[in-house]
């Protein structure tokens, strides 16, 4: 074809775009892809839910598995401790009573 403005330039024929889905399909089809993409959405909402869910139980658990391990070594921590001031007292009173017999022995007296 030759543009009639200009005799050398050819003009282009208009592209030929392609219908929407939505324009040539049934609606009943239409519709049921909807509702097949809502199954599929409301199925993967579920398995998000369960996942939520699971992944919940699993940080309790992991929670009171390390509250038990901390309460366990506190415990072994308490006992250290209780065990460290019993031998301090009782270099304590070793030590008072190695003092007073040195006391004695240096002033004499038996």
């Amino acid at each position: 074809m030759v543009n009639q403005n200009n005799p050398n330039k050819k003009t282009e024929k208009p592209v030929e775009e392609k219908p929407k889905k939505i324009m040539v399909q049934p609606l009943p089809q239409i519709l049921d892809e909807i509702e097949n993409s809502i199954n599929l959405a409301d199925e993967a909402a579920k398995n998000a839910r369960e996942a939520a869910e699971e992944a919940r139980k699993a940080g309790e658990k992991a929670a009171r598995e390390a509250a038990r391990v901390a309460a366990e070594a506190i415990s072994r921590v308490e006992q250290a401790v209780k065990s460290a001031l019993q031998l301090a007292e009782l270099l304590k009173t070793t030590l008072i009573e190695a003092a007073a017999t040195i006391d004695k022995k240096l002033s004499g007296k038996r």
